[in-house]
């Protein structure tokens, strides 16, 4: 933490990677606007506009930032480009009179934002393919254990652990694959001027050399640029990376939010890792609370707020460019990256540390898994002859008076009423009423497809 004394964002020291802390450091932006600068002056330089000795001054102080006098600059000029110019020209005698020539300061901002966005991108591809191939062996060595479902937060019916997870991970294969797709599809805004028309190059070059200039420049920095902008690049990209992100952070929720629920007492079915000296309560000693699914609930829910800011940016930057998207972009854009690149991580240490309670999960089964069996009951009885509305109307009222003991913390009688009802005994023995009731083969294609979602994962392949 730097400079206690002083507010912190969080997401300066805690919430983050240092590798995506260091990318939005204000320095690695300043290097990436040096960077284009001398990209700007190098293809220059293929049109003769400057000299090459210019053009190598200019690389060999590109490393150079010195933020301290930029910003005491700053002060002054209340603008932190032209602040950064000034101190960039200082330190180059040959070059520095030529830094920026013919560009607009979004020229630079702009196209430096959408190669942060790139690299961090790339960032977030790397941790969801390693949680994805964290997913894949905890589904296959839970395909096949019967657990619980639940709906409306009530028990339902029986399926597979490996299912359930194998439903996190198939969101999580086309959240990889759509930032994959949204990665290459980047586009800067290229180098057009104050409105976007390019008229100050155009000026310098004439217009039938423009589109080969910045084609030059973008070979040079490795993107590709809108073909139309104004001052700026279209915020509609904002709002596609933002929306993208939150999809993500909403699988990622989801997945948290249900290891709290089966994590809590007393189903207690899962639990995420709890280190030994881990601390849950400073009052209550006996506590293991779900910290690191509640972080990710907790960051989800900022990320999910900032797509409307983006939106907002979009929608009210009147004609050629307002400047009232300026001052928040500068947190929406790395808040959400540093956002969501802790949350993978959480997810990670919680795929990889993943306590399964098989002892719970039976419990859970035995006591609730019966009744999802009436429905196979119902299904056999009436098949064998058994008149459908009146056996209903039967193994509901055996249903609901077994749901009255399990109420009271009793075992679950069910099989025993149903057993020695006389009615149903008409149509089926002892031995496949338990048979039909017993709840450990009943989830039909939840083995299958859990392997098969597992298969998939296993034939990603990682973007380098």
């Amino acid at each position: 933490m730097n400079d206690p004394k002083n507010y912190q964002s969080p997401f300066s020291w805690r919430y983050g990677s240092p590798e995506m802390r260091r990318l939005w450091s204000e320095e690695n932006r300043r290097l990436t606007w040096r960077k284009l600068w001398v990209a700007l002056a190098e293809a220059e330089s293929d049109w003769n506009l400057v000299t090459r000795e210019q053009v190598e001054d200019l690389k060999a102080h590109a490393g150079e930032v010195d933020l301290p006098a930029s910003l005491e600059i700053e002060v002054s000029v209340r603008h932190d480009l032209v602040s950064e110019i000034r101190v960039f020209a200082s330190q180059c005698p040959t070059g520095g009179g030529i830094i920026h020539l013919g560009a607009t300061s979004m020229d630079i901002k702009d196209n430096a934002d959408v190669l942060l966005i790139r690299d961090s991108l790339e960032i977030l591809i790397d941790e969801l393919f390693h949680l994805l191939s964290v997913f894949a062996p905890l589904i296959e060595r839970t395909a096949s254990l019967p657990v619980m479902a639940f709906t409306h937060l009530q028990p339902a019916e029986p399926t597979t652990l490996g299912y359930r997870l194998a439903g996190t991970a198939q969101d999580l294969i086309a959240e990889y694959r759509s930032l994959i797709a949204l990665r290459v599809d980047l586009k800067g805004k290229g180098f057009k001027g104050a409105v976007g028309n390019a008229a100050a190059f155009v000026e310098m070059l004439g217009e039938d050399r423009f589109e080969e200039f910045e084609s030059r420049i973008s070979a040079i920095i490795g993107l590709s640029f809108f073909p139309v902008a104004t001052q700026t690049y279209p915020r509609r990209q904002d709002l596609q990376v933002l929306s993208m992100l939150s999809s993500l952070a909403g699988c990622l929720a989801k997945f948290a939010l249900d290891v709290r629920f089966l994590q809590s007492q007393p189903i207690g079915e899962l639990a995420e890792p709890f280190g030994e000296n881990q601390v849950g309560s400073s009052a209550m000693p006996f506590k293991r609370n779900p910290v690191e699914a509640e972080k990710i609930d907790s960051l989800a829910r900022h990320v999910s707020a900032l797509p409307q800011v983006a939106w907002q940016n979009m929608a009210g930057s009147v004609l050629e460019r307002t400047l009232d998207d300026s001052a928040n972009r500068r947190t929406i854009l790395p808040e959400t990256f540093l956002a969501l690149d802790e949350m993978i991580t959480c997810t990670t240490r919680i795929v990889e540390g993943l306590t399964i309670r098989e002892e719970a999960i039976q419990r859970t089964i035995s006591t609730y898994g019966p009744f999802a069996g009436t429905e196979r009951l119902l299904t056999v009885l009436t098949r064998n002859g058994a008149d459908r509305q009146k056996v209903h109307e039967i193994l509901r009222g055996h249903s609901l008076a077994a749901w009255r003991e399990v109420e009271m913390g009793k075992p679950n009688p069910l099989e025993e009423l149903i057993s020695g009802d006389t009615v149903i005994g008409q149509y089926l023995t002892d031995g496949e009423i338990r048979e039909l009731l017993n709840p450990g083969g009943y989830f039909g294609i939840a083995e299958k497809r859990a392997f098969a979602i597992a298969a998939e994962i296993r034939s990603l392949n990682p973007t380098k």
